[in-house]
């Protein structure tokens, strides 16, 4: 049977060719020009950065998958994680790397959670019955993925109280309400979709088969638990970590620790914290814990090369609509609309960049913020931020990385949820402030 073009063919063209067509009415071809090689160069560069966190990152999560956290994480949430990915076995990496990813961006750790998701999208890949082609799996993780349930926002609370507003962090439960309303639209959506295009799956005794055979092959790793020596010093060094974090706390004022500043602190903290807990894990599970991170490190560098003709063509397309004006015109066209509802022209602006460039989506609401910290629109913009994930980045670098060209319903269910999330961002935030 025939298969059908994935829906972002479609809309990668309709970007690159409204962008060309629009460009030609606005007199902007020279700037379309130079759009189309800096995207193409800012691509390669983040790419290339991604090389060295993605490749501690995967090392790390070599170092807790050797020692058995994996296995230990998806048996304490498998009831809900077999319920969403029925197809997954409950004891399959896939699993557990699934629910690391999704407590990292819960937790509003950033760049942290993407070598996680890379991890968990070559864990399904394993599952998947046709190479190159999303599974249902796949495309339901990365709907929730882009539906982004973070529950500290703290990139935008540290912007609006480094701007000088009022209440910073006023915008946590809206943003909390928002990103739960978009996180639900991406998983019906999801399953809806995945029911009108057919399966694309084996059957869950076949995958439990593969899994079982690919346990076998691998083997479990050769542990060398530490003597109490060893055990002791780990003990003591954890207690003087928790002494300093005391320490802290109790010279800082206690005002501070619970305002936005506390706050961005906290997230400061919790990079390295993480860091340090997982490693000794490892070691405390008797883990060669140095040769199992640069063996797994090994795999960031061929990883972040595997992803770069993905982002280019991304960030390609991006970049020529944006700079033909393609998207002040459409903006121009529908704020007529969206204000009547509610939603000034800048939220909307803000809605139609958020799936498309962090960076951009960033800049303009920190520019927002800045300029009228404490007004409805400087609200709006910033949950909208704080609630809503980069779609198009994530897609491409998710399924880049596996080399997965036929995206099926990914792409559809996760611009679902980005609009449920718009509208409900908006929404709260005419009622809340």
């Amino acid at each position: 049977m025939k298969q059908k073009a994935s829906v972002i063919n479609i809309i990668w063209l309709s970007m690159v060719v409204l962008a060309t067509v629009t460009a030609a009415y606005t007199n902007r071809m020279d700037a379309l020009t130079k759009a189309s090689f800096e995207s193409a160069k800012d691509a390669v560069v983040l790419a290339i950065g991604l090389i060295g966190p993605m490749a501690l990152w995967l090392g790390i999560m070599k170092v807790a998958e050797a020692g058995g956290l994996m296995r230990i994480v998806a048996r304490k949430v498998r009831p809900l994680m077999v319920r969403l990915f029925p197809d997954v076995p409950h004891d399959h990496p896939a699993m557990s790397a699934m629910i690391m990813n999704m407590a990292a961006n819960a937790l509003g750790l950033g760049n942290a959670a993407t070598p996680m998701g890379i991890k968990a999208m070559q864990e399904l890949e394993k599952l998947a019955p046709e190479k190159g082609t999303a599974t249902n799996a796949m495309c339901l993780f990365l709907a929730i993925n882009t539906s982004s349930v973070t529950l500290l926002p703290l990139g935008v609370i540290t912007i609006r109280a480094a701007a000088g507003a009022a209440s910073p962090a006023a915008i946590f439960i809206p943003s909390l309400i928002a990103t739960t309303c978009s996180t639900i639209a991406a998983i019906v959506a999801a399953k809806m979709l995945a029911r009108s295009n057919g399966a694309a799956e084996l059957p869950v005794q076949a995958t439990q088969e593969t899994a079982a055979i690919e346990a076998e092959a691998s083997g479990e790793p050769e542990l060398y638990p530490p003597g109490a020596a060893g055990k002791w010093f780990v003990w003591l060094l954890v207690a003087a970590f928790a002494g300093g974090a005391v320490y802290q706390l109790s010279s800082a004022d206690a005002a501070l620790a619970f305002s936005a500043a506390g706050l961005n602190s906290l997230s400061s903290w919790l990079i390295p914290a993480l860091i340090s807990g997982l490693l000794i894990f490892g070691y405390l599970r008797g883990v060669r814990i140095y040769e199992t991170l640069t063996d797994g490190a090994k795999e960031g560098f061929t990883t972040a090369m595997r992803i770069i003709p993905f982002m280019v063509a991304i960030f390609v397309a991006i970049g020529m609509f944006r700079a033909s004006g393609a998207m002040d015109i459409l903006v121009a066209v529908l704020s007529p609309l969206t204000s009547a509802v509610g939603m000034p022209a800048e939220a909307l602006a803000m809605g139609l960049l958020r799936p498309l460039s962090g960076s951009g989506s960033f800049a303009f609401m920190s520019e927002i913020v800045q300029q009228s910290p404490d007004s409805l629109v400087a609200a709006m913009v910033s949950v909208i931020q704080g609630s809503s994930e980069t779609t198009l980045y994530v897609l491409a670098v998710y399924f880049g990385a596996i080399g997965i060209r036929r995206t099926r319903h990914a792409l559809p269910a996760a611009l679902c949820g980005e609009t449920v999330g718009l509208i409900a961002a908006v929404t709260v935030c005419n009622f809340w402030f």
